[in-house]
């Protein structure tokens, strides 16, 4: 018998190329399963398999009874005065009282332009929101105010200048580029609030995961569980802002508009269709449709609205804005909120601003760029429609 020795690196090599043989053969395997389904191809449609195929579908046939159909001027007037209370149905209602606002001001500080002041007030009892007020020293007032409310992020420091170490930055920077800011600069004072579930109004354990951690859940599906939604939470900060705009002498609470990106476009809009005191609306990265967007890509849960897709679709909430000066903004890579919907979207808007002789006061600018502020058209717009 011949003993075949296999020293200690020899050993070592066949060990190791046998782990690469492994692996590869695993690798191979991984790459090739898909799922339970595999192989069974010619027995079942494997698309019938998808949910988002199959809510898309649902979408395709939901009722939409409160759409907007062309009509009088008179008619549109009707549609959207039932469109409006079922939607405020639908949110979840609001406080049928106005609670005392407790306003106290924390802090103020002059900058190059403008004064900031740092305050809080009760939107409802035990429910305070932080807010910021730029105010442009050289503006005459009563001033034109813009209610700014920013998208998902840091919240509303990432708006008005504040870096992620609580410190002055004099540079504008991706996503939002400090809007607030831009507002002041178009001659405006700016409202900046926080949102619920952003900067300081967020739980403990989200606070603890970083500036950035958003705490829409479980924030949004405690209000879901009351029958009630966050996003109707927030149009009634937003409300409420209105409210202590008119306590203010230096502002002018007639003359008062929304900005917003993203999820604070999700407010401009909503609240814009909701509340008449707004004048003016600027939507950063939000017009679209539910199809395209909130039904077919993953997004925050603080998106949905129960049983909306009974009524309308995004166009329908848009269209109760007109006539009043409308501003859409849409970058053209923006793999959130798709472009194609996005300018569709604006189309439909458009027509109802039609039927009132208002086609001018809709407006939309798409942008080569991702999903951002951008504001070169938009603010200008809202500087304009607002001082009027």
């Amino acid at each position: 018998m011949v003993v075949v020795k296999t020293t200690r690196r020899q050993f070592e090599k066949i060990a190791v190329a046998a782990a690469i043989a492994s692996t590869v053969r695993k690798g191979k395997a991984a790459a090739t399963y898909t799922g339970p389904l595999d192989g069974f191809e010619n027995k079942v449609n494997v698309d019938d398999f998808d949910p988002v195929r199959y809510t898309l579908g649902l979408h395709d046939s939901a009722p939409l009874e409160l759409a907007f159909k062309p009509g009088t001027r008179r008619q549109t007037e009707l549609w959207q005065k039932k469109l409006s209370a079922k939607l405020t149905e639908l949110l979840g209602g609001f406080p049928r009282q106005r609670s005392p606002l407790n306003p106290k001001t924390l802090e103020v500080r002059d900058f190059p332009g403008y004064r900031r002041e740092k305050f809080v007030f009760e939107s409802r009892p035990g429910m305070p929101v932080l807010a910021y007020l730029l105010l442009p020293k050289a503006a005459r007032t009563p001033v034109a105010t813009a209610i700014c409310i920013p998208g998902h992020g840091r919240g509303v420091d990432d708006i008005v200048g504040i870096d992620e170490h609580g410190n002055d930055r004099t540079t504008k920077v991706f996503y939002e580029y400090d809007f607030a800011v831009q507002a002041v600069e178009q001659g405006l004072a700016a409202v900046a609030i926080e949102p619920i579930g952003f900067g300081c109004r967020r739980d403990a354990r989200n606070k603890a995961k970083g500036l950035e951690q958003k705490a829409c859940e479980p924030v949004a599906g405690a209000a879901l569980l009351l029958g009630q939604t966050i996003l109707g939470w927030r149009v009634w900060d937003i409300m409420r802002t209105i409210d202590w705009i008119e306590t203010r002498p230096e502002l002018d609470a007639k003359r008062a508009g929304v900005i917003g990106i993203s999820g604070g476009g999700t407010c401009s809009l909503f609240s814009a269709a909701l509340e008449p005191r707004i004048k003016a609306a600027m939507v950063s990265g939000y017009l679209n449709t539910f199809r395209s967007c909130i039904m077919s890509i993953a997004h925050c849960i603080d998106n949905y609205v129960p049983g909306i897709l009974n009524y309308a679709e995004m166009y329908d909430v848009a269209g109760l804005i007109a006539p009043r000066p409308l501003f859409s903004e849409a970058g053209e890579v923006d793999t959130i909120f798709p472009i194609a919907a996005s300018v569709e979207s604006f189309k439909r808007v458009k027509a109802v601003y039609e039927v009132f002789g208002a086609g001018a006061e809709a407006q939309q600018e798409t942008f080569p760029g991702p999903h951002s502020f951008w504001g070169k058209k938009g603010m200008p717009f809202m500087a304009e429609k607002l001082r009027a």
